[in-house]
């Protein structure tokens, strides 16, 4: 009997010892750590955000040098700006392009930023174009198609019979140059 008074005695002490160490000792730790790696995650996402932006600062510091204008007069939001002129006529030449046409419009004000528009005539293929537009979405000025119209008609279809002739389209081509101006004033 002594024994079994005993046993139960060690059996609850034990049981009190473990309710003790589950509620008391060890009972935060799991949301502890829970709270703990949502903060890492938190800070790891602040650390990319922050080695993302230290790598691509020379990009933002181009993009600004190369889109900010200091006023309406400033050269950058001229009607016909001629290093954008010479980048394009460049582009195009590199990637095979013919330029038909090109005809620039007066720049527009609207909001916060300058639009100067241009219209476009050039005779590619899908392919050219495609690298068009993948050059003007990479560049360092912003740019944005308007519009742009292939002339595929069937009267063209008719008079050319060799298949080569047909894979070259002429495209009109409606882009604008985006100038943003610093110091905004109403006026």
């Amino acid at each position: 009997m002594k024994r079994t008074q005993y046993l139960l005695i060690i059996i609850l002490v034990a049981a009190a010892v473990f309710y003790y160490g589950m509620n008391f000792v060890y009972a935060d730790k799991p949301a502890d750590i829970r709270y703990l790696n949502r903060e890492i995650d938190e800070l790891n996402e602040k650390l990319i955000t922050a080695q993302i932006l230290a790598n691509k600062l020379d990009r933002v510091y181009t993009l600004f040098e190369e889109n900010l204008a200091l006023s309406a007069k400033d050269s950058l939001a001229d009607d016909a700006s001629m290093p954008f002129l010479n980048s394009l006529t460049e582009k195009l030449d590199q990637l095979g392009i013919k330029l038909l046409n090109i005809r620039p419009r007066p720049s527009m004000r609207k909001g916060k930023y300058i639009s100067t528009p241009y219209e476009l005539e050039i005779q590619c293929d899908y392919d050219e174009l495609g690298a068009l537009m993948a050059e003007l979405e990479r560049s360092e000025r912003l740019i944005t198609v308007e519009e742009f119209l292939v002339k595929n008609d069937v009267a063209r279809l008719k008079t050319f019979r060799d298949p080569e002739q047909l894979l070259n389209q002429t495209i009109e081509m409606k882009i604008s140059t985006l100038t943003l101006i610093k110091g905004q004033s109403n006026g």
